[in-house]
């Protein structure tokens, strides 16, 4: 039976210099797909190449000659000598390789341990290797197993559940005081990078009208035309004080640039509204003391790595309960991953079509009185019916008719007859979403 290898590398193990170095592009993913199906030892392949990681996912009858394939392709199509990154490699074979994709596409693998973006990118990934046909029957139920454990972790833990980033912590905490970000009107002060990061969190909430304020009016212009906002002066800030409803602010100024007597004096214009300072700057952008006058609220940059700091221990605690997911799916797809071994399948199939047999006999003797004699002969009768309805498929299945395929007839084979009743039905190959209806 093949092997399921895994060889790869990541931000634990690489620097970003050889991480980008090593990334792959759609076209080249397509074309080091090719050269893997079109090598005999490689059966079924599927690269996951994203900022963090670059992961070769292959099923093989000989381990080390895919591996040192793998690493002799990914030298070639890059351009850089082998020993510049063997040594960053990590490589995973059976229940490893099983467990590691499954780890990562739940985000336990990941630099921020439950973003949800990787789980997409797996997706992607697969989605390429189906429409190249380099993925099969083994890779196929994996990638289903992998794509239905990572939802079974995302829902039944709370691994995703706290911001882990300093600009959707920020996000948070505007939600925990407005209820709802839709229609607030947000101003941002300077154009510092999470600043950028934070208007984003809020457009996707669904936020209003975005402002732009910037020492250089042209940079501010740019920012306001990315996020469909406008752009103003900087000395048009306190006048926009009594518009805002969320400031973000991350300049480089050596003082401050909202002062407290500037709010102080909108505030009853502002007919008790809340106002929302998110100051990601250091030094600070917003005097401090805004945050004790009523409706005014204030986070800087330590509030906000307090929250963090915080919810990365709940995330820890939420992924030792998907560790628990992640290992009874490991076990369930050993079992079928075993099934697919010739002898087994035979075994079953025999064992099922004299169930049958036996079943239909049983209740055809029951009407009958037949002598001991003639009751054997029948039972005879029976077991070689069986025998030679076994010969041919038993042939195939052992000798030469599927080597090529052998896990697709044999998984073919099991569906047929329906040997799994207990297992899921396996979806068109080329299908990438995993099976709501699928049970570890």
């Amino acid at each position: 039976m093949d092997d399921i290898i895994l060889l790869g590398l990541n931000h634990k193990t690489a620097p970003v210099e050889l991480r980008e170095c090593l990334a792959f592009s759609d076209e080249e993913t397509d074309s080091l797909l090719r050269s893997f199906s079109e090598h005999p030892i490689i059966k079924e392949s599927i690269l996951i190449s994203t900022c963090n990681r670059v992961e070769i996912l292959l099923t093989t009858s000989d381990s080390d000659a895919a591996l040192g394939t793998a690493e002799r392709f990914i030298s070639e199509y890059k351009r850089i000598p082998i020993s510049r990154f063997r040594e960053n490699l990590y490589i995973h074979k059976g229940d490893a390789a099983i467990r590691h994709i499954f780890r990562v596409a739940a985000s336990l693998d990941s630099m921020v341990v439950g973003e949800p973006q990787i789980l997409g990118q797996i997706k992607d990934a697969y989605r390429i290797a189906t429409q190249k046909r380099t993925s099969g029957v083994i890779l196929n139920r994996l990638l289903h197993k992998t794509f239905f454990v990572a939802k079974r972790v995302r829902s039944e833990t709370g691994i995703g559940d706290h911001a882990v980033s300093i600009s959707y912590a920020a996000i948070e905490l505007g939600r925990k005081i407005f209820g709802s970000l839709e229609g607030m009107r947000v101003l941002l002060i300077g154009a510092g990078e999470m600043a950028e990061l934070a208007v984003e969190h809020l457009i996707r909430h669904r936020a209003g009208e975005i402002y732009v304020a910037n020492r250089t009016f042209e940079r501010g212009m740019e920012l306001a035309r990315r996020f469909q906002g406008t752009a103003i002066r900087f000395d048009e800030i306190g006048g926009m004080l009594q518009e805002a409803d969320i400031i973000i602010s991350s300049t480089g100024a050596s003082g401050y640039v909202v002062q407290r007597n500037e709010v102080k004096a909108v505030m009853r214009g502002r007919k008790h509204r809340p106002l929302f300072f998110i100051d990601i700057a250091v030094p600070r952008d917003i005097d401090p003391r805004i945050n004790r006058m009523d409706n005014a609220y204030v986070y800087d940059i330590d509030d906000l790595k307090g929250v963090i700091d915080e919810n990365i221990e709940d995330r820890n605690r939420e992924a030792i309960k998907a560790e628990r997911i992640i290992d009874a799916a490991v076990v369930s797809f050993r079992k079928w991953y075993r099934s697919l071994d010739v002898v087994p399948t035979i075994k079953a199939l025999r064992e099922k079509m004299a169930a049958i047999a036996r079943s239909e006999m049983e209740k055809t003797l029951a009407g009958l009185h037949l002598s001991e004699g003639d009751a054997g002969a029948i039972h005879r009768m029976t077991d070689a019916l069986i025998n030679k309805m076994m010969h041919d498929p038993t042939i195939f299945l052992k000798n030469n008719g599927c080597q090529r395929d052998k896990a697709f007839y044999v998984d073919i084979t099991r569906k047929l007859f329906n040997l799994d009743s207990a297992e899921p039905n396996s979806t068109d190959p080329g299908e990438f979403q995993h099976r709501p209806e699928e049970e570890l």
